[in-house]
């Protein structure tokens, strides 16, 4: 397990952010090898397994708080406090070692930090949730000014992949026109569109006030040896994880 995204981002020192791959664990096809997922069909002895493993490589200062994301807009607080599975699609904490998690195998994960380093979020942006606001109702949820606020896009599925109808399009467009430039008109089809997701989450962020948007680009569907991509593999496959959490000030 020695094979990790690290984003790249001018976030605090004690901001701690990392994002799995593939590689690694032990669960077996399709879900193989470093599967997050206890809700895609592997086994959960496995998947305990694998988040043991990646607690131990990290050296993580507690366990993930992991969600249970449902393409929705609910952003909730973490604390010290928090146990089991919270029903959210973002959540944020102000609190030194607790450390937070989106699962996606497609989707956008975006991480958020402030520049002081004393608050963190995480979010999954699927298009349902992009499209009502996740990462608006994220960062307004935060309590520090939008432009302390810095954002990391994470791997999703790229703009040559991502496929969707007229309805998708139309969506965000009737929202603000302006999405209208993340979307490219099928050559194969009228009613056919290529989303990109990476620039739909830059202008979500921008809207908030968040100027300070970092990564985006890396594709999942492209890379089968190291990502999983819902898309690609029908549905039949595990979940990465994007993690974020701060380390406790040293005086």
């Amino acid at each position: 397990m020695d094979k990790f995204l690290i984003p790249q981002w001018p976030s605090p020192e004690r901001v701690r952010a990392i994002s799995t791959t593939r590689t690694g664990g032990v669960s077996r096809r399709p879900y193989d090898g470093l599967n997050l997922g206890v809700h895609v069909g592997d086994s959960p002895e496995a998947v305990r397994e694998n988040r043991r493993l990646l607690e131990s490589a990290l050296g993580l200062p507690g366990s993930p708080v992991w969600l249970n994301q449902v393409h929705g807009t609910d952003v909730i607080y973490v604390d010290r406090a928090t146990a089991g599975v919270q029903t959210a699609d973002a959540a944020w904490t102000d609190q030194p070692g607790c450390v937070l998690s989106v699962m996606t195998a497609d989707c956008l994960p975006v991480l958020l930090a402030s520049k002081s380093g004393d608050v963190v979020a995480v979010a999954h942006g699927g298009w349902r949730g992009l499209v009502n606001g996740i990462l608006q109702k994220t960062v307004a949820a935060l309590p520090v000014r939008t432009d302390e606020i810095l954002a990391w896009l994470g791997p999703a599925i790229g703009p040559s992949k991502f496929e969707v109808g007229a309805e998708v399009r139309d969506a965000f467009v009737n929202i603000d026109s302006a999405f209208a430039a993340c979307f490219q008109l099928s050559a194969q089809s009228t009613d056919k569109f290529f989303a990109d997701i990476f620039r739909i989450g830059q202008h979500c962020l921008h809207d908030a006030g968040v100027t300070g948007v970092f990564g985006g680009g890396v594709c999942t569907f492209e890379r089968q040896e190291s990502y999983f991509s819902h898309r690609r593999d029908q549905g039949n496959t595990g979940r990465m994880a994007s993690l974020l959490w701060m380390d406790h000030r040293i005086s």
